[in-house]
């Protein structure tokens, strides 16, 4: 079982830059692989991933609709998952999740996710 939990969010104007980070606590084997993700959802929308990345390794993914803005990275040592986000604009308003699955370290990150944070808000103003 996987404990999730975020930070970072707040309020920003855009074009400036928030950085989120998930803490992840896992209570079963540490040598087993995962699927980390950031999804997002604002109100009346449908909730979007905007990028995921493997604790094994492999190139990770982005939206289109955030690519050349966001990183995401981990820090395996404190089980950290981190989405920087620069150049923010209002659409990227919404409540922020993270996400983890166990994956084979060969998997693909598509598909459903086990574990979710609580959100954190980001919110962007004009």
């Amino acid at each position: 079982q996987v404990h999730l939990v975020e930070s970072g969010g707040g309020s920003v104007q855009a074009g400036g830059s928030l950085r989120l980070s998930c803490a992840a606590l896992e209570y079963t084997s540490s040598s087993r692989t995962y699927c980390m993700g950031w999804f997002r959802q604002a109100p009346g929308k449908e909730r979007e991933q905007v990028a995921r990345i493997h604790t094994g390794g492999g190139i990770p993914y982005y939206a289109d609709s955030v690519k050349g803005r966001f990183t995401i990275s981990r820090d395996s040592a404190k089980n950290t998952v981190y989405l920087q986000m620069n150049s923010l604009k209002p659409e990227d308003t919404a409540m922020y999740y993270c996400a983890a699955d166990q994956r084979p370290f060969d998997a693909y990150c598509s598909g459903d996710y086990s574990y979710w944070g609580q959100g954190t808000q980001v919110t962007v103003s004009s």
